[in-house]
């Protein structure tokens, strides 16, 4: 295991943040995932741009551009096939105890995934439903909610769970978001339900377009996904997955989310094929 605070190489066993900051005390911050394969991290780029919107909008100072990708790239490289966290912590707010703010990398195993996903629909208060508000689409450190629902649907037998707005729209899930396919369209939670803007759902939506399907962002509720004829989880872990089961609802993989799968790949191997 490879960790860097600020750049320097800590030994896994003695990295540490001071228990004053807040990231500690209330999950202030804001982090990243990067998949790496064979050692190089997939749309760096992409993933650098959304933490400097996450970063700026609840007003934490980066480390220069070039640091934070040559941080990540140093940490993926001795990773190989790997995930790479790079988390900023928001630092204390004592003046009597200095603790500045860190930014975190390391990179961890790939976990396993159950294939295909069987979800739990829940209902997620929690979650603004709406994109409006000067914190919409930050990836923050709190994720609080979201983990307590993925145990709790695991805890009655499904994999995950999916998440539900207050007035029914299917959201996203805890850490991935989903598309389905109804009468050949593919459909997706808008944005503007204040879901995360995903990189890999850009990447699949980009690509189903390319490929002349039709894709529809929208609000839909929970019945309209239940109805598809395939269903997919998607996010920089996952990839893209086969759904298996929403609820009572069940779905077989089909052929659209087989053909996203490749072209997925494809862009991946193009991308981190190349040397350096």
């Amino acid at each position: 295991m490879r960790v860097l605070i600020d750049g320097v190489e800590t030994p896994a066993e003695q990295a540490a943040v001071s228990v004053f900051d807040w990231a500690v005390q209330r999950g202030f911050g804001c982090f990243e995932v990067i998949r790496a394969y064979r050692g190089v991290p997939f749309h760096l780029g992409a993933h650098l741009d959304r933490l400097e919107r996450s970063a700026g909008a609840i007003g934490l100072r980066l480390a220069e551009r070039s640091r934070l990708e040559s941080w990540a790239r140093a940490v993926a490289a001795a990773g190989g096939d790997c995930q790479v966290r790079m988390v900023v912590t928001g630092g204390g707010r004592d003046p009597m105890v200095s603790a500045p703010s860190r930014t975190i990398v390391t990179w961890e195993p790939l976990p396993e995934v159950p294939i295909p996903l069987r979800l739990m629909p829940l209902e997620a208060p929690w979650h603004p439903g709406r994109a409006a508000g000067p914190f919409s689409g930050v990836k923050w450190l709190s994720y609080a909610p979201n983990m307590a629902s993925g145990d709790l649907a695991r805890s009655v037998g499904f994999d995950d769970a999916l998440l539900l707005s207050r007035d029914g729209w299917v959201i996203e899930g805890p850490t991935f978001t989903v598309a389905w396919v109804r009468r050949g369209v593919l459909e997706t939670p808008t944005l503007d339900l204040g879901i995360l803007a995903s990189i890999t759902r850009q990447v699949v939506l980009d690509e189903a377009r390319r490929m002349g399907i039709d894709v529809v962002e929208d609000r839909f509720p929970l019945e309209r996904m239940q109805s598809a004829g395939e269903a997919m989880g998607l996010s920089t872990l996952k990839e893209v997955l086969p759904i298996g089961a929403v609820g009572e609802a069940r779905f077989d993989p089909g052929p659209v989310t087989a053909a996203l799968q490749q072209a997925y790949a494809d862009v991946v191997a193009a991308e981190t094929d190349r040397p350096g």
